[in-house]
């Protein structure tokens, strides 16, 4: 079972998801749980299924101190990049705390913020530290559920299956179609195996 980083102060871990996506969002969850929490089910959410992270979703909701759900769109990835706009989703997911935390703890190696934040990146934290990984519960189901919606105007692209990331079909799919206005246009979408040699 996963930990708590700290059970004497108020820790928010913050994860995100759709970072590696061609299409869609970059989105950011920052959760602060109750101290003393344990919730054994609770893990790295690319280790649940749709209908655990569903489940746990909800119980993060209800249990929580307090959490806060970001994305940033495709058009803004493509104007400051990838990188930046996961910062920025962070960032406004921290800010958008109703409580303010004694600590942030971050998934990853890298973090950037303007504001005076005390904070730690963790390699693996969704793997190490229960608030990361309902971090990254909340952030996986959200997201989700944004492609599923956007999946309505754009069905040809699978992306309620895909959820926008480059498998062979999505591939396919934007080599007949052609990319729609939320694919990442900045990304190298096509393989050199879906380009045309003149």
């Amino acid at each position: 079972m996963l930990s708590l980083f700290d059970n004497k102060n108020l820790v928010c871990g913050v994860d995100e998801a759709g970072r590696g996506s061609l299409a869609g969002p970059v989105t950011a969850a920052a959760v602060i749980l109750p101290k003393n929490y344990k919730n054994p089910f609770i893990k790295d959410s690319k280790k649940l299924n749709q209908d655990q992270r569903t489940r746990l979703y909800n119980e993060i909701i209800n249990d929580c101190i307090s959490y806060s759900i970001m994305s940033i769109n495709s058009k803004k990835i493509d104007k400051i990049n990838i990188l930046n706009s996961t910062y920025l989703a962070m960032n406004f997911a921290i800010e958008n705390l109703e409580i303010k935390p004694h600590k942030i703890i971050i998934d990853g190696n890298r973090f950037k913020t303007n504001k005076k934040i005390n904070f730690e990146c963790i390699v693996g934290g969704d793997n190490k530290y229960l608030s990361i990984a309902a971090a990254s519960i909340l952030a996986k189901v959200k997201r989700d559920e944004i492609m599923c919606e956007l999946n309505t105007l754009f069905p040809m692209y699978g992306w309620k299956n895909n959820k926008g990331y480059g498998t062979i079909s999505h591939r396919e799919m934007i080599s007949k179609y052609g990319l729609c206005r939320f694919h990442r246009k900045t990304f190298k979408i096509k393989n050199k195996q879906l380009k045309l040699t003149i």
